[in-house]
């Protein structure tokens, strides 16, 4: 593999989470897979990019079930076996105590390989100048306390940004994905200050926000990480100039999101209606809307892939050129798809419950961070009525997603599917796939026949695994949020359940269950040609569109070279 040229001029990409490639357990859930398709992107495209996120020698967690519980496990790694150790320090101060960072270095490159890899800078405080605590604080990606989340971001942001010297990487701009990074903010506007002909905070802080970029994902105030002030200029003290800190961030609690929108000249949301849920939100900043998609060619099954391969040339580097999808005969996109299902079901063979899945059978997936506002017991609202729907239109589930550790409501929800599953046993089989990840996430979204998300308005951000699904085929049954309103051509990629704007879990329960019943099973059983025409539609208007070209394309154009 080539090796990149590290002194060209480069965007460079802060994330605390960043999905490499399986067995590297440097991520949770989507904003880290998001990151990773945004990044394999740039390589497929030759976007001079450069990635920053921290080692996780830990990794996020493994998840295992016990009895319908979630039993969370180390889930270690060694950076040594994927990537290489870089020659540079650097040093930072936390507390008044010196920490020394290291860092590694992983390539991104997928199999269009016209341009130079894009290299990720995985940060590690695991090194002997370093007392034990020290040492410990990137290996747990979102563990701990408050106080070692707040010493992992400035370990992030400001470590990150001196390992970027460092290495004498010029950067052009700065790109923000959620405020976990925003202490590079700070650190880039002590150096302005300090630098010849600039005088005054106004104008340092003006030259800052030039070279900043700010994505957010959380539509909701409680969402976005937010510290006692003492504590943060406790934390900083030595590196941040205090004055400085209180001025840009005056909020009653320091607000990572408030700092990354003070300091960053561009702010997008990740869909149209969440960049108009965070101008509400935060008012007084201007919020464009840069709607998140997928990396085609890593999230489309093998057989699928073969079919775009035969009718449309090109398309894992243009997949806008996937509209052409309409044209592939029938026969050839249902058999792709009856490859994928099966190779689903072969991959959960020791799965509890999997040996009673039919691949003939409708399936219906569901996978998400498993948390209250994705509300994943939607479907099973009134076991009696969907009982009566299999009776009708036999169908089977398959489920799957970790909570955080801390988020009791969270496992609550997978202790409930659980029982469910045991409750509905002989009548809906409802599958738990435990420790969901990218490569069980691959085979889910393209085996699947339909891909069901529920979120309770307006929290889903964006969304990015209907999208998945949608390259494969598979059409989405969605609450009208995040991309989806812009996704749902009803009846044609997909349905919605509810109205544009409701709220209410009662009404969006039983608009599930019209839906499941009067038109989307009646139609897959009944009508073999109307359902193939959808998984072209599917393909063909959302899969061209909402992948992470497009997204980054526009990133390039509106937001870095503007």
């Amino acid at each position: 593999m080539e090796t990149p040229n590290l002194s060209r001029p480069r965007i460079a990409y802060f994330s605390m989470e960043i999905a490499l490639e399986d067995g590297i357990p440097t991520y949770s859930g989507g904003l880290g897979v998001l990151a990773g398709d945004l990044l394999r992107s740039a390589s497929d495209l030759g976007v001079p990019m450069v990635g920053v996120t921290l080692a996780s020698r830990q990794g996020y967690f493994r998840q295992e079930i016990d009895g319908g519980e979630q039993v969370e496990r180390p889930q270690p790694w060694d950076p040594a076996a994927k990537a290489r150790r870089l020659p540079c320090k650097v040093s930072i101060r936390i507390a008044g105590r010196e920490v020394w960072v290291g860092a590694w270095q992983y390539d991104v490159q997928t199999l269009c390989r016209q341009f130079q890899p894009v290299p990720v800078i995985l940060l590690d405080t695991d090194l002997p100048e370093n007392g034990p605590a020290d040492r410990r604080l990137t290996d747990w990606l979102y563990g701990g306390d408050d106080s070692y989340r707040l010493e992992q971001e400035i370990v992030l942001g400001i470590g990150g940004l001196r390992m970027l010297d460092a290495l004498g990487m010029h950067i052009v701009k700065f790109h923000l994905n959620e405020g976990h990074s925003a202490f590079l903010t700070l650190d880039l506007l002590r150096e302005q200050a300090a630098a010849a002909g600039v005088s005054g905070l106004h104008e340092a802080i003006a030259a800052v926000r030039r070279r900043c970029v700010f994505t957010t994902h959380t539509p909701v105030e409680a969402g976005h990480d937010q510290f006692p002030h003492a504590v943060v200029e406790e934390m900083t003290s030595g590196m941040v100039d205090q004055e400085v800190l209180r001025t840009v961030c005056p909020d009653a609690r320091f607000n990572m999101t408030r700092l990354a929108l003070s300091l960053s000249g561009w702010v997008n949301g990740v869909a149209d209606r969440h960049a108009q849920t965070s101008r509400s939100l935060f008012p007084g900043y201007e919020v464009h809307a840069i709607t998140n998609g997928v990396h085609a060619l890593t999230w489309t099954a093998p057989a699928m892939q073969a079919v775009f391969d035969r009718h449309i040339p090109q398309w894992c580097h243009e997949p806008e050129l996937l509209v052409r999808a309409l044209r592939i005969p029938d026969a050839e996109v249902t058999a792709a798809h009856a490859r994928a299902k099966q190779d689903l079901m072969l991959s959960l063979a020791g799965v509890e419950g999997a040996q009673r899945l039919d691949p003939q059978r409708f399936t219906i997936g569901f996978a998400r961070r498993m948390t209250d506002y994705k509300r994943p017991g939607l479907l099973f609202t009134d076991l009696a009525r969907l009982r009566a729907i299999a009776d009708r239109f036999p169908f089977q589930v398959i489920v799957g997603g970790k909570a955080h550790p801390r988020d009791e409501d969270g496992k609550r929800h997978i202790a409930s599917l659980h029982a469910w599953a045991r409750e509905l046993a002989g009548q809906v089989t409802v599958v738990f796939v435990p420790d969901y990840a990218m490569a069980a996430a691959r085979r889910m979204v393209a085996g699947v026949d339909l891909w069901l998300n529920t979120p309770l308005p307006p929290m889903e951000a964006s969304g990015t695994s209907g999208m998945k699904a949608a390259l494969n085929g598979v059409p989405s049954l969605s609450v009208l949020d995040g991309w989806w309103i812009e996704g749902c051509d009803e009846g044609v990629t997909g349905w919605a359940i509810g109205e544009d704007g409701e709220r209410e879990a009662p009404h969006h329960a039983e608009a599930l269950y019209d839906k499941l019943e009067r038109v989307v099973l009646p139609k897959f059983r009944q009508d073999h040609g109307a359902w193939a025409a959808i998984m072209k539609s599917a393909i063909a208007r959302n899969g061209s569109y909402f992948n992470s070209h497009r997204m980054l394309r526009r990133y390039v154009s509106e937001a870095y070279w503007n």
